[in-house]
């Protein structure tokens, strides 16, 4: 029996749900999910059955195997959406916690489809550390750091940038990204992205 708490309970359903739903759109099997996004098979079924607790590490690889952003995993699948799309009430903004890093995101942004920018907020341990291993996608996708307090190192590539209160990093996700908090204390900022599809600039 789960001991996690309703609202992670519920979290978690929304994350199968919306992996699976992904996944169907595409007409991709399993296998075919696997084989793209080096998550293994067992694991996916386990996560679109709402019976695994994955890291964000994992939810990036399976975000970019299925060609949206990782805040995509979170939003509610378009049959399960009532309401105004446009608006996105503080309560309705979804919000987890990394297993392996302690790291919280809260998904502020409406899930709009129409809308390309996504707004994520996040708050991050002191000395903790997530790596992004995910390299180019099959969209170009824009993000930019907004430190609201503390600091973060952000590594992109071979690049490495120390990011403090108010400083503000863009950056293109094509090459591994590194966010580790140096401090004492918790970090947060705030992340913007952005897909554009390939042939558009």
């Amino acid at each position: 029996m789960s001991t996690m708490p309703d609202g992670s309970v519920i979290l978690h359903r929304r994350i199968a749900a919306r992996v699976r739903a992904l996944r169907t759109e595409r007409a991709m099997s399993l296998d075919a999910l696997a084989k793209k996004c080096g998550v293994s098979r067992s694991m996916i079924s386990l996560i679109e059955r709402g019976e695994s607790s994955p890291t964000a590490v994992v939810l990036d690889r399976l975000a970019a195997g299925l060609g949206v952003t990782l805040s995509a995993l979170f939003e509610t699948p378009p049959p399960l959406r009532t309401g105004d799309e446009r608006l996105a009430r503080r309560a309705e903004q979804p919000e987890w916690r990394d297993p392996s890093s302690g790291y919280r995101r809260r998904n502020v942004s409406p899930p709009d489809p129409s809308q390309p920018m996504r707004i994520v907020e996040v708050s991050f341990p002191p000395r903790a550390r997530v790596a992004f291993e995910t390299g180019a996608r099959d969209a170009r996708v824009f993000q930019q750091v907004w430190v609201l307090a503390g600091a973060m190192d952000v590594t992109a590539g071979s690049a490495r940038h120390r990011l403090t209160k108010g400083d503000c990093l863009a950056m293109t996700l094509d090459a591994p990204t590194v966010f580790f908090n140096p401090g004492a204390r918790p970090a947060r900022y705030v992340v913007v992205t952005c897909e554009v599809p390939r042939n558009k600039r």
